[in-house]
Protein backbone atom coordinates (compact mmCIF):
# COMPACT_ATOMS: atom_id res chain seq x y z
CA UNK A 1 0.00 0.00 0.00
CA UNK A 2 2.76 2.44 0.92
CA UNK A 3 4.51 1.75 -2.37
CA UNK A 4 1.36 2.55 -4.36
CA UNK A 5 0.83 5.76 -2.38
CA UNK A 6 4.42 6.77 -3.02
CA UNK A 7 4.03 6.25 -6.77
CA UNK A 8 0.82 8.33 -6.78
CA UNK A 9 2.72 11.11 -5.00
CA UNK A 10 5.47 10.95 -7.62
CA UNK A 11 2.86 11.23 -10.38
CA UNK A 12 1.50 14.34 -8.68
CA UNK A 13 5.00 15.81 -8.34
CA UNK A 14 5.41 15.37 -12.07
CA UNK A 15 2.75 18.01 -12.65
CA UNK A 16 4.28 20.67 -10.40
CA UNK A 17 6.60 23.51 -11.48
CA UNK A 18 10.23 22.44 -11.33
CA UNK A 19 11.08 25.09 -8.72
CA UNK A 20 8.52 23.56 -6.36
CA UNK A 21 9.91 20.05 -6.87
CA UNK A 22 13.45 21.26 -6.22
CA UNK A 23 12.33 23.11 -3.08
CA UNK A 24 10.76 19.92 -1.76
CA UNK A 25 13.98 18.11 -2.62
CA UNK A 26 15.96 20.63 -0.58
CA UNK A 27 13.74 20.03 2.45
CA UNK A 28 13.88 16.25 2.04
CA UNK A 29 17.66 16.31 1.59
CA UNK A 30 18.18 18.32 4.77
CA UNK A 31 15.88 15.94 6.63
CA UNK A 32 17.76 12.89 5.38
CA UNK A 33 21.08 14.46 6.32
CA UNK A 34 19.79 14.87 9.86
CA UNK A 35 18.16 11.47 10.40
CA UNK A 36 20.12 9.05 8.17
CA UNK A 37 23.13 9.03 10.49
CA UNK A 38 24.81 5.80 9.22
CA UNK A 39 24.58 6.95 5.61
CA UNK A 40 25.84 10.41 6.57
CA UNK A 41 28.91 8.74 8.06
CA UNK A 42 29.47 6.91 4.76
CA UNK A 43 29.31 10.17 2.80
CA UNK A 44 31.66 11.96 5.17
CA UNK A 45 34.11 9.05 5.12
CA UNK A 46 34.16 9.05 1.32
CA UNK A 47 34.72 12.79 1.22
CA UNK A 48 37.47 12.62 3.85
CA UNK A 49 39.34 9.99 1.84
CA UNK A 50 38.87 11.66 -1.54
CA UNK A 51 39.31 15.31 -0.49
CA UNK A 52 41.82 15.29 2.41
CA UNK A 53 42.93 18.80 1.50
CA UNK A 54 39.54 20.26 2.43
CA UNK A 55 38.63 21.24 5.97
CA UNK A 56 36.12 19.33 8.08
CA UNK A 57 33.69 22.21 7.71
CA UNK A 58 34.02 22.20 3.93
CA UNK A 59 33.42 18.46 3.78
CA UNK A 60 30.36 18.77 6.02
CA UNK A 61 28.93 21.35 3.65
CA UNK A 62 29.67 19.04 0.72
CA UNK A 63 27.96 16.17 2.55
CA UNK A 64 24.80 18.21 3.12
CA UNK A 65 24.75 19.31 -0.52
CA UNK A 66 25.19 15.67 -1.57
CA UNK A 67 22.05 14.67 0.35
CA UNK A 68 20.13 17.63 -1.06
CA UNK A 69 21.11 16.85 -4.66
CA UNK A 70 20.34 13.16 -4.14
CA UNK A 71 16.84 14.03 -2.88
CA UNK A 72 16.20 16.52 -5.69
CA UNK A 73 17.19 13.95 -8.30
CA UNK A 74 14.97 11.31 -6.73
CA UNK A 75 11.93 13.61 -6.79
CA UNK A 76 12.76 14.63 -10.36
CA UNK A 77 11.78 11.11 -11.39
CA UNK A 78 8.22 12.34 -10.97
CA UNK A 79 8.40 14.52 -14.08
CA UNK A 80 10.96 12.35 -15.88
CA UNK A 81 8.62 9.37 -15.78
CA UNK A 82 5.20 11.03 -15.55
CA UNK A 83 5.51 14.54 -16.98
CA UNK A 84 4.43 15.34 -20.52
CA UNK A 85 6.99 14.47 -23.25
CA UNK A 86 7.25 18.15 -24.21
CA UNK A 87 7.95 19.10 -20.61
CA UNK A 88 10.63 16.42 -20.30
CA UNK A 89 12.34 17.47 -23.53
CA UNK A 90 12.33 21.11 -22.45
CA UNK A 91 14.07 20.30 -19.17
CA UNK A 92 16.71 17.97 -20.65
CA UNK A 93 19.41 19.70 -22.71
CA UNK A 94 21.57 17.30 -24.72
CA UNK A 95 24.87 18.99 -25.57
CA UNK A 96 28.41 18.28 -26.70
CA UNK A 97 29.64 15.76 -29.26
CA UNK A 98 26.23 14.41 -30.25
CA UNK A 99 27.69 13.20 -33.53
CA UNK A 100 29.39 10.39 -31.59
CA UNK A 101 25.95 8.77 -31.32
CA UNK A 102 25.08 8.99 -35.04
CA UNK A 103 24.74 5.95 -37.26
CA UNK A 104 24.92 2.33 -36.16
CA UNK A 105 28.55 2.15 -35.01
CA UNK A 106 28.88 0.21 -31.72
CA UNK A 107 28.98 2.74 -28.88
CA UNK A 108 29.72 2.01 -25.23
CA UNK A 109 28.51 4.90 -23.07
CA UNK A 110 30.46 5.52 -19.86
CA UNK A 111 27.84 7.05 -17.55
CA UNK A 112 29.30 7.72 -14.09
CA UNK A 113 27.09 7.66 -10.98
CA UNK A 114 26.12 11.29 -10.81
CA UNK A 115 22.70 12.00 -9.31
CA UNK A 116 21.31 12.77 -12.78
CA UNK A 117 21.93 9.29 -14.17
CA UNK A 118 18.22 8.69 -14.86
CA UNK A 119 17.91 12.09 -16.54
CA UNK A 120 20.84 11.23 -18.81
CA UNK A 121 19.26 7.93 -19.83
CA UNK A 122 15.90 9.62 -20.45
CA UNK A 123 17.47 12.33 -22.60
CA UNK A 124 19.23 9.78 -24.79
CA UNK A 125 16.24 7.48 -25.24
CA UNK A 126 13.90 10.38 -25.96
CA UNK A 127 16.10 12.52 -28.21
CA UNK A 128 18.38 10.09 -30.06
CA UNK A 129 16.61 7.90 -32.68
CA UNK A 130 18.33 4.58 -32.08
CA UNK A 131 17.83 1.69 -29.62
CA UNK A 132 19.66 1.73 -26.28
CA UNK A 133 20.48 -0.92 -23.70
CA UNK A 134 21.57 -0.78 -20.08
CA UNK A 135 21.95 -3.04 -17.04
CA UNK A 136 19.33 -3.26 -14.33
CA UNK A 137 19.27 -4.74 -10.83
CA UNK A 138 15.80 -5.99 -9.97
CA UNK A 139 14.24 -4.62 -6.79
CA UNK A 140 12.76 -6.89 -4.13
CA UNK A 141 9.58 -4.77 -3.98
CA UNK A 142 7.63 -5.88 -7.06
CA UNK A 143 5.54 -2.70 -7.25
CA UNK A 144 8.58 -0.42 -7.11
CA UNK A 145 10.45 -2.70 -9.48
CA UNK A 146 7.70 -2.41 -12.10
CA UNK A 147 7.49 1.36 -11.64
CA UNK A 148 11.23 1.79 -12.22
CA UNK A 149 11.20 -0.53 -15.24
CA UNK A 150 8.32 1.38 -16.82
CA UNK A 151 10.03 4.70 -16.14
CA UNK A 152 13.30 3.64 -17.71
CA UNK A 153 11.53 2.18 -20.74
CA UNK A 154 9.25 5.16 -21.26
CA UNK A 155 10.87 6.49 -24.43
CA UNK A 156 12.44 4.94 -27.50
CA UNK A 157 13.48 1.36 -28.09
CA UNK A 158 15.15 0.15 -24.93
CA UNK A 159 16.28 -3.14 -23.48
CA UNK A 160 17.27 -3.59 -19.84
CA UNK A 161 19.57 -6.54 -19.18
CA UNK A 162 19.80 -8.24 -15.81
CA UNK A 163 23.26 -8.69 -14.36
CA UNK A 164 22.95 -12.45 -14.84
CA UNK A 165 22.33 -12.21 -18.60
CA UNK A 166 26.03 -12.59 -19.30
CA UNK A 167 28.63 -10.61 -21.21
CA UNK A 168 28.11 -12.31 -24.56
CA UNK A 169 24.41 -11.53 -24.83
CA UNK A 170 24.93 -7.88 -23.91
CA UNK A 171 27.95 -7.52 -26.20
CA UNK A 172 25.97 -9.00 -29.09
CA UNK A 173 23.34 -6.25 -28.76
CA UNK A 174 26.16 -3.71 -28.61
CA UNK A 175 27.72 -4.99 -31.83
CA UNK A 176 24.33 -4.86 -33.54
CA UNK A 177 24.13 -1.10 -33.00
CA UNK A 178 22.38 -0.58 -29.65
CA UNK A 179 24.57 1.67 -27.45
CA UNK A 180 25.11 0.30 -23.94
CA UNK A 181 24.61 2.82 -21.11
CA UNK A 182 27.10 1.47 -18.57
CA UNK A 183 27.67 2.59 -14.96
CA UNK A 184 30.75 0.63 -13.81
CA UNK A 185 32.05 2.99 -11.10
CA UNK A 186 30.71 1.24 -7.99
CA UNK A 187 31.88 -1.42 -5.55
CA UNK A 188 30.09 -4.56 -6.78
CA UNK A 189 31.19 -8.17 -6.28
CA UNK A 190 34.85 -8.10 -5.23
CA UNK A 191 35.41 -11.42 -7.04
CA UNK A 192 34.72 -9.69 -10.35
CA UNK A 193 36.71 -6.55 -9.56
CA UNK A 194 40.26 -5.27 -9.69
CA UNK A 195 41.77 -2.89 -7.15
CA UNK A 196 42.77 0.40 -8.77
CA UNK A 197 43.20 3.88 -7.30
CA UNK A 198 40.23 6.20 -6.91
CA UNK A 199 41.43 9.52 -5.52
CA UNK A 200 44.53 7.64 -4.40
CA UNK A 201 42.61 5.01 -2.39
CA UNK A 202 42.40 1.35 -3.54
CA UNK A 203 38.87 0.80 -4.87
CA UNK A 204 37.36 -2.49 -6.00
CA UNK A 205 36.22 -1.67 -9.54
CA UNK A 206 34.63 -3.92 -12.16
CA UNK A 207 36.67 -3.85 -15.41
CA UNK A 208 33.47 -4.08 -17.47
CA UNK A 209 34.10 -0.89 -19.47
CA UNK A 210 37.25 -2.33 -21.01
CA UNK A 211 35.76 -5.81 -21.35
CA UNK A 212 32.57 -4.65 -23.10
CA UNK A 213 34.53 -2.31 -25.36
CA UNK A 214 36.57 -5.30 -26.57
CA UNK A 215 33.70 -7.78 -26.83
CA UNK A 216 31.43 -5.27 -28.56
CA UNK A 217 34.19 -3.76 -30.70
CA UNK A 218 32.83 -0.42 -29.54
CA UNK A 219 34.16 3.06 -29.00
CA UNK A 220 33.79 4.50 -25.49
CA UNK A 221 31.83 7.75 -25.24
CA UNK A 222 31.59 9.41 -21.78
CA UNK A 223 28.34 11.15 -20.90
CA UNK A 224 28.14 13.43 -17.86
CA UNK A 225 24.77 14.67 -16.60
CA UNK A 226 24.66 17.90 -14.57
CA UNK A 227 21.69 19.07 -12.53
CA UNK A 228 20.81 22.69 -13.33
CA UNK A 229 18.07 25.06 -12.15
CA UNK A 230 16.31 24.45 -15.50
CA UNK A 231 16.55 20.65 -15.31
CA UNK A 232 19.64 18.79 -16.53
CA UNK A 233 22.46 19.28 -19.02
CA UNK A 234 23.54 15.99 -20.57
CA UNK A 235 27.00 16.42 -22.10
CA UNK A 236 28.20 13.94 -24.71
CA UNK A 237 31.99 13.96 -24.69
CA UNK A 238 34.35 12.95 -27.51
CA UNK A 239 35.11 9.25 -27.78
CA UNK A 240 38.27 8.04 -26.06
CA UNK A 241 40.93 7.39 -28.68
CA UNK A 242 43.25 5.22 -26.55
CA UNK A 243 40.74 2.78 -25.08
CA UNK A 244 40.67 -0.17 -24.61
CA UNK A 245 44.19 -1.55 -24.38
CA UNK A 246 45.33 -5.12 -23.80
CA UNK A 247 45.45 -4.58 -20.04
CA UNK A 248 42.12 -4.67 -18.16
CA UNK A 249 43.62 -3.33 -14.94
CA UNK A 250 45.37 -0.43 -16.66
CA UNK A 251 42.17 0.43 -18.53
CA UNK A 252 40.15 0.42 -15.32
CA UNK A 253 42.70 2.62 -13.57
CA UNK A 254 42.51 5.04 -16.49
CA UNK A 255 38.71 5.06 -16.25
CA UNK A 256 38.89 6.04 -12.58
CA UNK A 257 41.50 8.68 -13.31
CA UNK A 258 39.32 10.32 -15.94
CA UNK A 259 36.25 9.94 -13.76
CA UNK A 260 37.99 12.03 -11.11
CA UNK A 261 38.31 14.93 -13.56
CA UNK A 262 34.55 14.80 -14.17
CA UNK A 263 33.78 14.64 -10.43
CA UNK A 264 36.06 17.58 -9.68
CA UNK A 265 33.82 19.83 -11.81
CA UNK A 266 30.77 19.06 -9.60
CA UNK A 267 31.73 16.96 -6.56
CA UNK A 268 28.42 17.58 -4.79
CA UNK A 269 26.51 15.75 -7.53
CA UNK A 270 28.41 12.47 -7.29
CA UNK A 271 26.89 9.40 -5.61
CA UNK A 272 28.89 9.58 -2.38
CA UNK A 273 26.12 7.77 -0.47
CA UNK A 274 27.54 4.50 -1.87
CA UNK A 275 30.20 2.59 0.10
CA UNK A 276 32.76 3.02 -2.65
CA UNK A 277 35.58 1.53 -0.58
CA UNK A 278 33.60 -1.28 1.07
CA UNK A 279 35.97 -3.99 -0.17
CA UNK A 280 39.69 -3.59 0.41
CA UNK A 281 42.75 -5.71 -0.43
CA UNK A 282 43.61 -8.55 1.93
CA UNK A 283 45.21 -7.24 5.11
CA UNK A 284 43.75 -3.72 4.82
CA UNK A 285 41.36 -2.90 7.70
CA UNK A 286 37.72 -2.03 6.86
CA UNK A 287 37.17 1.63 6.03
CA UNK A 288 33.56 1.98 7.19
Amino acid sequence: MLSRIGIVCMRCLGQLPLAWVRALGWVLGCLLYGVAVPRRRVVKTNLRLCFPDKSERERSTMALQTFVNFAKAWLDRGWLWHGSPDQVAKRLKLTGARHELDGLEPVLIFAPHFVGLDAGWTALTQQIPRPFTTLYTHQSNKIINQWILQGRQRFGQTQLFGRLDGFKKIAAALRQGAPLYLLPDMNFDVKESVFVPFYGVPAATVPSLSRFAKLGRAKVVPIVTRMTPQGYEVEVMPAWQDFPSDNLTADTALMNQRLQTYIDTMPNQYYWVHKRFKDQPVGVPPIY
